[in-house]
């Protein structure tokens, strides 16, 4: 069988153009605009903290923030997340908060499906690494 050059050529770019396709819906970005809250033990054997992230994607930037109960019972005070990135179904952004002329910084990643992130924080204590699991829910 004699495949003429024009007929080779063709059939590359039609390949080409489908594998183009598929690499553009294999990067499709999700959007995690919203308030999820998720809840976690509380320190010390206290009672339970409920915490609040609003996130809202603006084209390839992610921005928001999160809201934790402060130390003592005190209201929660909303921190802007810094570093935000959204990749496929996967996020990760940073919360940096400040205390005492300190400050620690919580490195969360997650991936969202089903309208829940879950994911990890991780963050640094005296110079230990610690991580611990999240799962925060969409509000709707």
């Amino acid at each position: 069988m004699n495949i003429s050059k024009f007929t080779k050529i063709l059939l590359g770019a039609v390949l080409l153009t489908g594998s183009l396709v598929q690499a553009q819906a294999d990067d499709k970005k999700v959007d995690p605009t919203g308030t999820y809250i998720w809840t976690m033990p509380g320190r010390n054997g206290g009672p339970d903290r409920t915490n609040t992230l609003v996130l809202k994607l603006d084209g390839d930037k992610l921005t928001g923030s999160v809201a934790s109960p402060g130390r003592g019972g005190a209201a929660p005070t909303p921190v802007d997340i810094t570093d935000g990135k959204v990749t496929g179904s996967d996020i990760s952004f940073n919360v940096v908060r400040t205390f005492n002329d300190n400050s620690m910084t919580n490195k969360y990643s997650g991936t969202i499906a089903d309208g829940s992130i879950k994911g990890k924080i991780e963050s640094e204590r005296n110079g230990q690494p610690m991580s611990r699991d999240w799962n925060a829910t969409l509000q709707k």
